[in-house]
């Protein structure tokens, strides 16, 4: 009998372990990478990089990327210009592109492909170049690119690596400043590339290790060519190498990169990649993949992990490794410095999406690395003044409004794991409010209480997330005893109220006579300046206010009239002008495809109506997701649409990103079982007999009767059970 036992419990054991093993065939890495009937399709790429790595080794489609095909990668497209080592995740801007290289036996640089000979896992991306005969194989490290090219029997094999490419020069009035190549023997080639564009002043080194030796190269500069010669420099640089392969086919490259020296990128590749085995360096991609997607361990349909797996995924593609092996890094004064010993510096935070899901998902998910995420905005107010509003490549690009590294720091001190000194960090936020810089007039802020249209554009939402950011600097100071602080930033944080318009019910317009700005029209679309609303109109705008959902509920006549309301705004198609290129993914007026919406069907249940939230919410994560290349309803903006995604199907969403509180929605997932420090497990159960069972009954906490509208972080992070009662019809 305790044979039986001991079998069965290892039987057990077993079918645990196998459950939890082998996520990654769950990932899809060609979701959302191209439109389908002009739709947006999430701008991602299905290249090989590692979680949050610096490496982004993918195919460029286009020979020139733009806002379109801002990864550099379209589904759609039929060929491919060659494989470059970085670029941005779903982005609505292009940037990076850097390093591109091109196998070939014709000297051409571009080749048609087909999907039928294209595959893509995390770490690992493969395709047949069909006008070569080429099979390409890429995988990566965190810092280091790998490259296996297969070429066709008796054909000299040959490469290009091209300086030259990168995302489209008429952008961001982006140029080469300067670059090299540079042959120091025969299987090793090194340079550098100084660029500036949407990032500015970008410095970007490398090294290359080749499996077999160079017997003849040729070194462009625009129209000039140099044959066998070591180095060359300029600004249009190209380098073809032929390679001494004798009877073997295959030819591996390895490209280290760095943004700091050449000399490091050279230790980053010994580090990491010294060997020149092609299969265990894309298992180990994938391993490192695995290991992050089994913190969240999930039973649904193939369908539903699919969407899950590839939007979680999704979430860890950035920010990004911006520190080498030895802890050196690019600061924002283009100076040399070091982080401390364990410690990366990351990049790429494109916080005007990514605050409001993808770091509250990370302070989940990755308690590990949210220390190291607010250090390195940090190290930006250190060197730069304020805190971050759009980083990229260590540097800001100012690409939309607020400054919204405030509440992801914020944050993290509230939630205990910053693991940086408070004080130092209520210095940042608060001097980041108070410190003027572009989109953020503080004089004026102050002066007015709001932000008048006619001295400052975008001035209803500047108003709206301003409020926000300012509420957050009232929760720190509040948390440190700076009672003085939290008194100025709490009036601060209800300068909203100041644009409401008690007629028409809407946030409007005013300019600095106090006067409201005529005519008004609420269906109306701004973009990115020039217009009181920033990439949405007034409907899409009204519902922020995380900081006092009761106060916006009062303002707009109590429960029944705000949840009238939300009904308006989810049914009334009307429209008026152009649509703004980030408004998609519709139910109304609410547009998914762009971030100012993305709390709103969670606000039916702060007014006493959540049945209506679990209605919105499964209908967006049913219709608005799919697994198709065209599987975001908009840019999926370094991955702040997939953490949506990840929340929604978990049960719950941070409405207010820094309350500590997310709110519930519905579930989606007959389970979900979340690994959290510690050891400890938080799981979520919501199991259904039909499709259709999305509205909650009842639920339980750990075994007790379950009431709230809301689970709080901590209750999470304790560990426990949250169950679910699921049926067909609402409970109202």
């Amino acid at each position: 009998m305790k044979r039986l036992v001991h079998l069965l419990v290892t039987f057990i054991l077993s079918a645990n372990f196998i459950y939890a093993q082998n996520l990654t065939r769950w990932v899809n890495p060609f979701i959302g990478t191209g439109a389908v009937n002009s739709s947006l399709s999430g701008n991602n790429y299905p290249g090989a990089t590692v979680p949050f790595g610096m490496v982004q080794l993918s195919p460029d489609t286009r020979e020139a990327p733009d806002w379109a095909q801002a990864s550099g990668y379209d589904y759609n497209d039929s060929t491919i210009y060659g494989f470059s080592h970085t670029r941005l995740s779903g982005t609505g801007a292009s940037d990076f592109i850097d390093i591109l290289m091109f196998p070939t036996v014709s000297d051409k640089m571009k080749s048609a492909f087909t999907h039928q000979q294209e595959q893509a896992r995390p770490g690992y991306y493969q395709v047949l170049l069909d006008d070569e005969g080429i099979q390409a194989e890429l995988t990566a490290s965190v810092r280091v690119g790998v490259h296996r090219y297969t070429y066709p029997q008796g054909k000299e094999a040959k490469l290009w690596l091209d300086l030259d490419h990168s995302a489209n020069k008429g952008s961001w009035n982006r140029r080469i400043i300067q670059s090299q190549i540079r042959i120091i023997s025969p299987t090793e080639v090194e340079g550098y590339r100084i660029i500036t564009g949407w990032a500015k002043l970008r410095k970007i080194y490398f090294h290359i290790e080749f499996s077999k030796p160079i017997h003849f190269s040729e070194l462009h500069d625009g129209g000039r060519k140099y044959e066998n010669t070591s180095v060359i420099n300029g600004t249009e640089l190209h380098g073809l190498f032929a390679f001494d392969m004798q009877q073997d086919k295959e030819l591996m490259c390895k490209v280290a990169l760095s943004p700091v020296s050449i000399e490091n990128a050279r230790l980053n590749m010994s580090e990491e990649v010294p060997g020149w085995d092609f299969g265990n360096i894309a298992s180990a991609a994938e391993n490192s993949w695995e290991k992050e997607l089994e913190k969240i361990t999930v039973r649904g349909t193939d369908l539903q992990k699919t969407i899950f797996y590839t939007a979680l995924y999704h979430t860890m593609v950035q920010p990004n490794t911006m520190s080498d092996v030895n802890g050196e890094y690019m600061a924002a004064d283009y100076t040399t410095r070091k982080v401390a010993d364990k410690e990366v510096h990351y990049s790429t935070f494109s916080l005007w999406d990514t605050f409001r899901a993808a770091h509250p998902l990370y302070t989940l998910m990755h308690a590990d690395r949210t220390p190291d995420f607010v250090k390195s905005m940090m190290r930006q107010y250190d060197y730069y003044g304020y805190l971050p509003v759009w980083q990229l490549w260590g540097q800001d690009n100012y690409c939309m409004i607020g400054n919204h590294s405030i509440p992801v720091i914020v944050d993290a001190v509230l939630k205990g794991m910053a693991g940086v000194d408070e004080e130092k960090v209520y210095e940042a936020v608060r001097n980041s409010s108070i410190t003027s810089h572009p989109n953020s007039p503080f004089e004026v802020w102050e002066k007015y209480g709001y932000m008048p249209e006619d001295i400052q554009t975008q001035s209803v939402s500047i108003t709206l997330e301003q409020a926000f950011d300012d509420w957050c600097v009232a929760q720190l100071a509040r948390k440190l005893g700076k009672e003085e602080d939290c008194n100025r930033f709490m009036k601060r944080s209800a300068f909203y109220r100041n644009l409401f318009n008690a007629e028409t019910k809407f946030f409007q317009p005013k300019n600095e006579k106090g006067e409201w700005m005529e005519p008004f029209d609420p269906y109306k679309y701004g973009a990115n300046g020039g217009y009181p609303f920033t990439e949405g109109n007034a409907w899409q705008y009204f519902w922020y206010v995380p900081q006092n959902i009761p106060d916006l509920i009062s303002l707009t006549g109590g429960n029944k009239a705000f949840t009238a309301k939300l009904d308006t705004f989810f049914t009334v198609n009307h429209q008026s002008g152009e649509l703004n290129d980030n408004a998609s993914g519709f139910v109304g007026q609410y547009a998914h495809g762009n971030e100012p919406s993305h709390h709103v069907a969670y606000l039916y249940a702060c007014a006493g109506e959540p049945w209506k939230t679990q209605k919105y919410v499964a209908h967006i994560m049913n219709e608005l997701y799919n697994d198709s290349s065209s599987g975001y309803a908009g840019n999926d903006d370094c991955g702040e649409m997939s953490a949506w995604y990840v929340f929604g199907a978990l049960g719950f969403y941070p409405v207010n990103p820094v309350s500590g509180e997310y709110v519930i929605g519905t579930p989606m997932l007959e389970e979900a079982v979340m690994q959290l420090p510690g050891g400890k497990t938080f799981t979520i159960k919501a199991p259904r007999k039909k499709n259709n069972e999305i509205y909650i009954r009842s639920m339980k906490l750990n075994g007790k009767k379950y009431t709230m509208n809301y689970i709080t972080h901590q209750d999470i992070m304790n560990g426990g059970t949250l169950e679910f009662v699921m049926s067909a019809t609402p409970r109202k």
